[in-house]
């Protein structure tokens, strides 16, 4: 075959139906492709709003119920106290007095223990359950990108 010079400028290897196709095939995968990324972004963004909506109910429901507990021992350390005036007006020497401030002093001390271990016990459950959905979203995000 013979070198011509007009073969320089000649298309004929180029086939613009095929590139037609092929650019068509690109944006159809490509499209498919961001179709598929934003169901994933969406569906991600429902969960993550589901986890907080979650947490937020638990959080409130907990923080409630330290409220009524913080409330309970304030009431049963009135009343405590409240009593124990009463016994002192009616003391009759020194030693009587003594016995009484000294069991009142134990019986708070008590109190005030029981008191905290149940603030506590009701602070932990809540850290517990306020933690749980995000640790739990968290979770699964993880083994989305293991998996990937």
């Amino acid at each position: 075959m013979a070198y011509r010079p007009d073969d320089i400028f000649s298309f004929s290897a180029f086939d613009p139906a095929k590139f037609t196709e092929s650019f068509r095939d690109f944006a159809e995968k490509g499209a498919a492709q961001s179709r598929e990324a934003y169901a994933k972004v969406k569906a991600a963004t429902e969960e993550a709003t589901k986890t907080v909506e979650t947490t937020m109910q638990s959080a409130q429901a907990g923080s409630v119920e330290i409220g009524l507990k913080a409330i309970d021992a304030l009431r049963n350390n009135a009343d405590l106290s409240l009593s124990h005036m009463e016994s002192l007006l009616g003391v009759k020497s020194v030693a009587e007095f003594v016995e009484l401030q000294t069991s009142f002093i134990r019986k708070q001390a008590e109190l005030s223990v029981e008191q905290a271990k149940g603030i506590q016990d009701a602070s932990r459950k809540l850290a517990e359950t306020v933690g749980q959905p995000g640790k739990e979203a968290a979770e699964k995000v993880m083994a989305t990108f293991k998996a990937a």
